[in-house]
């Protein structure tokens, strides 16, 4: 070993201050390793003279690049690509981008590796550098430093446009100005790259975090869903569990998150946020008398309106519950901007519709019993005039002609019994509501209390006209019922059936009373009009709800996959 020392310092000395190589090899050697700073290798020329014309062809707008429109979008992803592929081409080691494996798994899909992967909208939200960003209707705001990063960002940005520019004017003016050298188009690559990693690093991470604050009013509704699918298992009676107060809590808060979540994403109907646990309440006991009325013996016709609306709010409600336990699975998947996520819309759309109705019909008694007397009335005037039958199966835009004239002529025969029904629709006419019971009921409208005189007058002349009146051989109940199928007979096959409604009468006496029921019926078609305009949102609220009961429910209640 004593033999290689002097001959290894001797070596030294002799090389020391002097090219280990031949100078004629020194060039190729570092070209090879991509170090040489003053010349660029001819496959590195054509990367970077490929990256300068894509710059020249990004859409500038106001010294901004434009990312909004599909041309400036499509400009911008194609230079982002030959950026990438120039620095490739020059060997230049990326900035490290392992901060990666901490994203979440849909921004994964979007940065599935270290590689640069520059992006158009991170470059895009670099440029317009927002501090604030709405979502459902909440303020976040980017920190201070993300903004930071974003303004080092366009910097660099910057220094890489002007830089490049000088490769485009060398091209073009090659003895008026100078091309980059190799060192600094390597130099301000390496800085783009470094300020793109840390911005996008700050940017990224601060989004998935807005994401999750966004996402927490889906995360509270599971919650509170879950600590209900406790109580349930956990108590059998489901009627002695609605009177738990724990039970209520919980089922009020869920109800609470259930009707903010509807007031941010529910852009299909009116987004409500005044519904309340106390239509379910309602509905559920609804339910509960409906069950006692037909187990004592009282017909089901009589309850189907009041079943089919209260089974309506709970179903939507518990649509709503599978839907929250089916995307607790799959949270990811949540669209932070909760109006995008097409699942969850159609679900607060449902129960929103559902609710509405609850709130305004089932929680109102007389209401109810107005649209249940009203759905069984419509049902026995199928059996007298089976067109009508026909119209409600085919949903025939006939069926919304007649609709309005039975519930009309249905008030004129029991005017105490539907007066909230038409008060619902035509509260104008009834301008002194009392909190009086006796003048509640009362037709205070001149018009309308003309109207109804003229009812119970053409209703005297029918009962008259009867031949069985006449002989002392029918009550007076009888009479009516009689002067009701012939007034429903009319009202639904129109002056093509009048034989068939008018033909019970006297022969000596029909002319008389059938010419003022025409002219009720010309009145009738006034009323009818104005009960349709007045206010086509509560019509087309009863008129849905009636063709819904009549339908038996079936037009809404249909199985759908699960979509988030």
């Amino acid at each position: 070993a004593t033999h290689f020392v002097p001959f290894e310092r001797a070596r030294l000395r002799h090389t020391r201050g002097k090219a280990m190589f031949p100078s004629s090899l020194q060039a190729p050697f570092r070209k090879l390793l991509g170090k040489d700073t003053d010349t660029l290798s001819a496959s590195e020329e054509v990367a970077v003279s490929n990256v300068a014309k894509a710059h020249q062809r990004l859409v500038v707008e106001g010294g901004r690049v434009n990312t909004k429109s599909e041309s400036g979008f499509n400009a911008c992803q194609l230079f982002l690509e030959s950026l990438d592929a120039t620095a490739k081409a020059i060997r230049l080691d990326a900035a490290p981008r392992t901060y990666r494996v901490a994203f979440t798994i849909n921004y994964r899909a979007l940065f599935p590796d270290e590689a640069r992967n520059y992006r158009v909208d991170v470059l895009e939200a670099s440029v317009e550098q927002y501090a604030v960003i709405w979502v459902n209707g909440d303020k976040f705001e980017f920190s201070s430093e993300a903004m930071r990063r974003a303004e080092a960002l366009q910097r660099s940005w910057s220094e890489l446009s002007v830089m490049l520019d000088r490769w485009n004017q060398a091209l073009e003016q090659p003895r008026s100005t100078a091309r980059p050298a190799r060192s600094e188009l390597r130099n301000t690559l390496v800085a783009l790259d470094c300020t793109w990693a840390s911005f996008e690093h700050k940017y990224i991470a601060e989004l998935i975090e807005i994401e999750e604050k966004a996402r927490r009013l889906v995360v509270q509704a599971i919650e509170h869903e879950r600590c209900l699918q406790l109580l349930e298992a956990q108590n059998t009676d489901s009627e002695a569990l609605q009177k738990m107060t724990q039970y209520q809590d919980e089922l009020n808060k869920l109800v609470a998150c259930i009707a903010h979540l509807n007031s941010v994403a529910n852009f299909r109907r009116k987004g409500r946020d005044d519904l309340k646990a106390s239509v379910l309440f309602d509905a559920m006991s609804t339910l509960r008398r409906c069950d006692a009325g037909e187990r004592s013996g009282e017909g089901a016709e009589i309850f189907a309106a009041a079943r089919i609306l209260a089974k309506d709010v709970v179903e939507s409600f518990s649509a709503m519950r599978e839907y929250l336990r089916e995307v607790e699975r799959c949270l990811e998947r949540v669209d932070p901007h909760l109006c995008n996520n097409v699942g969850l819309v159609a679900r607060l759309v449902d129960w929103e519709e559902s609710w509405e109705v609850g709130t305004r019909y089932v929680q109102h008694e007389a209401l109810l019993g107005a649209v249940c007397d009203l759905v069984a009335e419509i049902r026995r005037a199928q059996q007298l005039a089976p067109a009508l039958a026909q119209m409600c199966e085919d949903c025939d835009v006939q069926l919304f002609l007649v609709l309005p004239r039975i519930i009309l002529l249905r008030f004129l025969a029991q005017p105490n019994q539907h007066t909230e029904l038409l008060r619902s629709i035509l509260p104008h006419r009834f301008p002194n509501s009392s909190n009086n019971e006796q003048d509640a009921d009362k037709i205070q409208d001149p018009e309308l209390e003309a109207f109804h005189a003229k009812f119970n007058y053409v209703r005297k002349l029918l009962v008259a006209a009867q031949p069985a009146v006449a002989k002392g051989a029918t009550s007076t109940f009888a009479a009516h019922k009689v002067v009701w199928e012939i007034l429903v007979k009319r009202v639904v096959n129109g002056t093509e059936g009048s034989e068939e409604a008018f033909g019970v009468l006297s022969p000596s006496l029909r002319p008389a009373a059938e010419a003022a029921a025409e002219e009720l019926m010309h009145d009738l078609e006034k009323w009818s009009i104005e009960l349709q305009r007045h206010c086509p949102e509560d019509w087309n609220q009863a008129s849905a709800i009636l063709v819904q009961c009549l339908t038996g429910g079936t037009e809404k209640q249909k199985p759908v996959p699960f979509r988030v």
